[in-house]
């Protein structure tokens, strides 16, 4: 479908001989980076780049004892074994993640051919083939080009923002051999680049990645060698609004939610570098020579609204050299600088990474057709139209229909959804739009003059380029819907940033839905360099006084208050990128930020020894009526002080494990403390006694102080018991809490023996739950536990944030997927699964930085068959559940014949070592 820029290098131990997989000689398969750095190799701005190489082979006990780097400055200088850049010699390491580049420091647009050849104790591998990264502009003060644009008379600025799509040009003559071109640009907001009569930007979609554009804004860089030409050559660049230009400004009183920020009109940066083969170079660059107009076929667009697209006013090859430019054309002008700063933009844009057909047609009523795609995707409909000239043909986008067959719309609020295309002729067209997309299942198709057919349409899914690096199974149908549901739902919300929907006028990256939410997408999705962006967006809004200054990042909208629940998303995700993906420089960057926060939080928000700051309660709990959106009953919200102070708690620890992997001894005592005193004053204030519970007995005001360790010593169970008879005896069984009880729920019922709960409620069809949601036709994870009854005004088809811990669960849990104690990006790989009854197969892969770990538990009465598998450059702590309470001999010798090293029994489980391989064991 498109070029691969994810990443390992990959090296398949195999026999020299025979080619089987069970000899000593290694040879290496396939070099793919493993960094959050290099996962886009082209435009990166870090001074260190780090390199990384998986080991892939059916052997077991393969293990890393040293690595031998070339990089060098041509392929061919590689290929013939020269590391004129940077010859790393053979270093005695297993390292095989995060391995800085050691060569002199790289200089802006230098492109670097690297590979590796590994020792390990099997053998020595080949040299690796080739891979390549290329470095950005380096410093600010090499940008000499200008910002240009231009407004227009046309333009809508109050209200409901509607902008007609700009577009550039540039013609320039090279009469050298180019050896090589760069080219550096931003255009905000979106923008879709050509170049003699080419795309250059043929893969990337909705770039650059959306930024608090007042602070920064993030460029990319493209190797357009071979795309220049000896004498005439031409520019183009098309410029959406995107989120840059917002489609919400104050005085429309249908906007549901408060004002979004506007940062101005499309705008332009692009820097194009020609170095020539005599070492002479050449400056293309955007200023007021360049040509600019909006009368090109895109009318009107915003990401909200949708896309107005006149084919009639089609602008020829309008990016082709020697294009005779008319009056509409006239000289851009030179534009003030919208941002503090600009920057490489270091994860992926957006791409098209599936295609969807049609499932069904239908004609509710005469000349209106309702496309239905069998699933709810987001991206835009690719079409193959024709009409008379000038018909309107109209596309309106929902997630669900009416009773009656027509799409509902209601809870989309203000915005329109809606693509229009007109054409230019009676020819057929094929026709997509640029700067939209969609969320929805549902298509309305009006304006044409026949019935069309399913294959005149294909949905194109539309989200950040990242692989997908987790797949689950089980026995239960139901788990596996919820899981694909979940898949479904996370891809849909990654825009650049991680947002809550992607359907209605907010698509905004709300922090709660986050906080754990990251953790479990990270089983299923590479979301490294994804969050680790994000981090940098929340850092660079942060006040002068620590507070960080919204719920959401980037701060699109005006919802501003200091919140401890929310907000602990910041450290969370670091920690999340940690664990899951190895990677400490997350913390290292951001922990004199956090650590501001915290002392901000600790300073103006602790009362009494107690943290009361939180806006927004457990949100979105099943409230007692179907109708509401929030529940109104007292006994079921969660006071607030109860969500602040153990989340601070928690956060506290959390720091203090930060600052001793940074070395900062002090500031982990003082957070320790911290925690120590508020626990206290936490206790003393909200737990009761005499009855064993805390506050108002809502199971989130009990879950999170009992999953946090906060619960006076012995008293734990008496905790625990109160959630199960809440549970039961006030919600039959099913969930009660919302965003913040959910994050902790399903790990928290399984630790206290009652997995089963957990289970029933991830899978029932009643309400509330996710089978539910299921039962009632979502094909991803609704707002709302009552999605098809609550007021419109907020009922999402497609949020994340009720998944809670559910996806952690299932691949942490019931897989037993996870790091050792100790442990950071599987370096050592702990494999527990929790045996639950009713459940008799559980598969799971997940592919780690080291290689990929599988688990596949089958059960049958007592007869456990568990297949794994640990990468190589790993080692395994393999946990196997005594379903008798003990390990018998025979079975204890069966396992270590199988590689296992007996180490003891722990928790109900017999643990024992495992080096890299695949193995299966059966137990009784």
């Amino acid at each position: 479908m498109h070029r691969k820029s994810l990443i390992i290098a990959t090296l398949v131990l195999t026999c020299a001989v025979c080619g089987c997989k069970k000899q000593q000689q290694p040879t290496l398969e396939a070099v793919r980076l493993t960094t959050e750095q290099l996962i886009n190799p082209v435009g990166i701005d870090f001074k260190e780049p780090r390199l990384g190489w998986q080991i892939v082979s059916n052997q077991q006990d393969v293990v890393q004892q040293s690595y031998h780097i070339l990089a060098a400055s041509a392929p061919e200088k590689l290929e013939a074994g020269e590391g004129d850049l940077w010859d790393s010699g053979e270093v005695a390491s297993d390292q095989s993640v995060y391995v800085p580049y050691g060569g002199p420091a790289l200089t802006s647009g230098q492109k670097v051919y690297w590979k590796v050849q590994v020792t390990t104790n099997k053998g020595q591998t080949a040299w690796s083939e080739p891979a390549s990264f290329q470095m950005g502009l380096m410093d600010a003060s090499e940008w000499q080009a200008s910002w240009i644009g231009g407004d227009f008379d046309d333009d809508v600025l109050v209200g409901r923002t509607r902008v007609a799509a700009r577009y550039l040009r540039k013609e320039f003559s090279v009469d050298k051999q180019v050896q090589q071109a760069n080219l550096y640009i931003c255009g905000l907001g979106v923008y879709k680049l050509y170049m003699n009569n080419d795309i250059v930007s043929q893969f990337q979609e909705l770039a650059p990645t959306p930024t608090g554009y007042d602070t920064i804004a993030l460029y990319n860089t493209y190797d357009v060698t071979e795309m220049v030409r000896q004498g005439n050559n031409a520019i183009g660049v098309a410029l959406g609004a995107g989120r840059y230009v917002s489609p919400r400004i104050a005085g429309d009183p249908t906007i549901s939610i408060p004002e979004m920020t506007h940062y101005g009109l499309p705008k332009l940066l692009l820097q194009l570098e020609l170095v020539y083969g005599d070492g002479s170079k050449q400056l293309v660059l955007s200023d007021d020579s360049w040509q600019i107009t909006n009368r090109g076929p895109i009318r009107l667009n915003n990401e909200f609204d949708g896309e107005i697209y006149d084919a009639r006013m089609e602008l020829g090859d309008w990016y082709a050299a020697g294009y005779a430019a008319d009056s509409i054309w006239r000289p851009a002008t030179v534009q003030p600088k919208p941002c503090r700063r600009i920057g490489a933009q270091n994860n992926p844009n957006i791409t098209l990474m599936e295609v969807l057909q049609p499932v069904a047609v239908t004609e509710p009523e005469e000349g209106m057709y309702i496309l239905d795609m069998g699933q709810n995707m987001v991206g835009w409909l690719k079409v193959q139209v024709h009409g008379e000239p000038g018909d309107s043909i109209k596309f309106r986008f929902a997630e669900t229909l009416k009773d009656d067959g027509h799409i509902y719309t209601d809870n989309l609020r203000s915005a329109l959804c809606t693509d229009v295309y007109i054409p230019k002729d009676k020819e057929t067209a094929l026709w997509n739009p640029l700067f939209v997309y969609h969320g929805f299942r549902y298509v309305e198709v009006t304006g044409l003059r026949y019935k069309p057919a399913k294959t005149d349409f294909e949905g194109q899914v539309l989200y950040d380029e990242m692989e997908t690096i987790g797949t689950f199974q089980t026995s239960n149908e139901m788990l596996n819907k919820l899981h694909k549901n979940a898949y479904w739902g996370i891809r849909g919300n990654y825009r650049g940033m991680p947002t809550d929907c992607p359907q209605r006028d907010e698509r905004l990256g709300w922090t709660g839905d986050r906080a754990v939410g990251s953790l479990g997408e990270s089983y299923i999705f590479d979301n490294h360099a994804l969050y680790a962006k994000w981090l940098n967006d929340i850092q660079n809004e942060q006040g002068a006084a620590g507070n960080l200054t919204a719920n959401l990042y980037p701060v699109y909208c005006k919802v501003m208050a200091d919140n401890m629940t929310w907000l602990s998303a910041y450290p969370l995700t670091a920690k999340m990128l940690y664990e899951q993906f190895g990677d400490i420089r997350p913390i290292r960057d951001h922990y004199d930020s956090m650590k501001k926060w915290m002392n901000f939080m600790r300073d103006n928000y602790m009362k009494e020894g107690v943290m009361v700051a939180d806006k927004y309660g457990d949100w979105c709990s099943p409230p007692e009526r179907p109708e509401l959106v929030h529940a109104k009953d007292p006994s079921r919200k969660t006071e607030g002080v109860v969500l602040g102070s153990t989340c601070y708690y928690m956060l506290a620890y959390l720091m203090a494990d930060f600052a001793k992997l940074l070395d900062k001894p002090d500031d982990a005592a003082a957070f320790v403390k911290e925690a120590e005193d508020l626990k206290k004053a936490f206790n003393d204030l909200c737990f009761r006694y005499e009855e064993g519970f805390y506050s108002n007995n809502t199971v989130a005001a009990n879950i999170l102080p009992l999953r946090y360790g906060m619960v006076p010593e012995g008293r734990e169970q008496e905790v625990f018991d109160h959630i199960i008879q809440k549970t039961m005896d006030d919600f039959n069984g099913h969930v009660s809490s919302g965003v913040l009880g959910m994050q902790q729920l399903m790990r928290g019922l399984t630790d206290y023996g009652r997995g089963d709960l957990a289970l029933s409620m991830a899978t029932t069809t009643e309400y509330p739950g996710w089978g539910y949601m299921i039962a009632n036709g979502a094909t991803t994870i609704w707002e709302l536990w009552n999605g098809n009854t609550a007021n419109p005004s907020m009922n999402s088809g497609n949020h994340v944030m009720l998944l809670g811990d559910v996806i952690i669960w299932m691949y942490n849990y019931l897989a037993g997927i996870g790091n050792a104690p100790g442990s950071a990006g599987y370096k050592v790989v702990q494999l527990k699964p929790r045996l639950i009854d009713g459940l008799d197969r559980v598969e799971a892969t997940y592919r780690t930085v080291y290689g990929q770990v599988a688990s596949s538990l089958k059960r049958s009465g007592k007869r456990l068959s568990w297949a794994f598998e640990i990468p190589c450059n790993t080692t395994g702590r393999i946990c196997v559940p005594l379903q008798g309470g003990e390990l018998k001999d025979d079975a204890k010798k069966s396992i270590e014949e199988e590689g296992g090293k007996y180490v003891g029994i722990e928790d109900g489980y017999a643990v024992f070592t495992f080096p890299s391989g695949i193995y299966k064991i059966v137990t009784k």
